[in-house]
């Protein structure tokens, strides 16, 4: 299996701030372990602002074929956790996918 990512799958929601906390749990526990087990990698940031929390998460994968296989056959469409609707504003209605052009992260 290769180790090195060709592809980078890209989820985005958000969330009121008296509910973030409580939600970046529930995807820590639910959304994010079947990636942890099945992609090559896997980030989940949050960014505060001042009347919304906005949650992203990137997957990593080697190529098309290996996320397709983990979405059943379907990488772009969104797979919403089941309380999703209790947390998040708006649900979303895509999955952005990327090529990965450049992959260098020997940090500082």
């Amino acid at each position: 299996m290769p180790t090195k990512p060709t592809i980078a799958r890209i989820w985005r929601g958000r969330t009121r701030p008296d509910v973030a906390d409580e939600y970046e749990r529930y995807i820590r526990a639910e959304g994010i372990p079947p990636l942890e087990k099945t992609a090559l990698g896997v980030q989940l940031f949050r960014e505060d602002r001042d009347e919304e929390i906005w949650f992203t998460t990137i997957s990593y994968w080697a190529d098309m074929e290996a996320m397709t296989s983990f979405t059943k056959g379907a990488p772009t469409e969104v797979h919403h956790l089941d309380r999703d609707p209790e947390f998040l504003i708006a649900l979303p209605e895509r999955i952005e996918i990327h090529k990965i052009l450049v992959d260098e992260q020997s940090l500082r």
